[in-house]
């Protein structure tokens, strides 16, 4: 063990304990509607609980890891001390389900060291499902180990088709219908968080989208990997600044997947 592990295990015991802290604010204000709604841009919903969660889950992550960076959706982001940790967060994922009153969203928190995701916890406060990751330490639901699905042919599996108005609309329709022709079933459950920590439990069978953020992802992204999935390369570049592509799945359906998502490079 080397001296960082352990640090690396208190934060990710600090990571369910936030999470499920900020969880049961986002849970309160779904439940009595506090709350405006307001829009960034064409369907991109934002409500003042995205920014309240975010403040407190980075309070409490700085009073525990003052020298950790930070990047959440909402905020500024915070630099971390040379070569040291980031946390990587979306207060609420699923904000659009989340204001339409849709009980499907989730608080997702990773950890970023060394370009590797070292933490990954995702909560589903409506629920009370915690998926949770250490790098070469399993995923687990609510303590129970996670597998993968053992899929082995995309006309016997359930696809999320992630969309967003960065790749455009064209690109999000072609990519359907690639999906589509395989005999896969196309979904869209509109958390990108909550659907790829749905790949590692084995609910759906893999998940595809042209571009999606670090702060969506790369809590998903640890839990598929340890649960036995296959995920590309999602770090590669600039990935956890500006976002990338990604595939997410089971492993025997990956190079089918790899294929109808026809993307210009994917990393193996």
């Amino acid at each position: 063990m080397t001296e960082a592990e352990p640090l690396m295990d208190m934060r990710l015991a600090a990571a369910q304990a936030v999470a499920r802290e900020a969880g049961a604010m986002a849970r309160r204000r779904f439940v009595d509607r506090s709350f405006a709604v307001a829009f960034k841009g064409p369907q991109d919903f934002l409500t003042e609980v995205d920014g309240e969660t975010e403040a407190f889950i980075a309070e409490r992550l700085s009073r525990l890891f003052s020298a950790d960076g930070f990047i959440g959706e909402e905020g500024d982001p915070r630099a971390a001390s040379a070569g040291g940790a980031v946390w990587v967060v979306d207060p609420i994922d699923g904000t659009a389900n989340f204001a339409r009153g849709v009980p499907h969203f989730c608080v997702s928190i990773a950890c970023v060291a060394d370009g590797k995701v070292e933490v990954g916890v995702i909560y589903n406060p409506m629920n009370d499902e915690l998926f949770s990751a250490r790098r070469g330490g399993g995923a687990q639901l609510n303590g129970a180990p996670l597998s993968v699905s053992k899929a082995r042919a995309l006309a016997d599996c359930a696809i999320e088709v992630g969309w967003n108005s960065r790749a455009g609309f064209a690109q999000y329709v072609d990519l359907l219908r690639r999906v589509a022709a395989t005999g896969a079933s196309p979904t869209r459950t509109g958390s990108g968080a909550l659907a790829i920590a749905y790949v590692a439990a084995g609910r759906s069978d893999g998940f595809v989208e042209h571009h999606i953020n670090a702060w969506d992802c790369l809590a998903g992204i640890l839990l598929v990997s340890e649960a036995g999935g296959y995920v590309s390369d999602f770090l590669k570049g600039d990935g956890l600044a500006k976002g990338n592509a990604l595939i997410a799945c089971a492993p025997g359906v990956k190079d089918a997947l790899i294929a109808a998502a026809a993307f210009e490079e994917v990393v193996r």
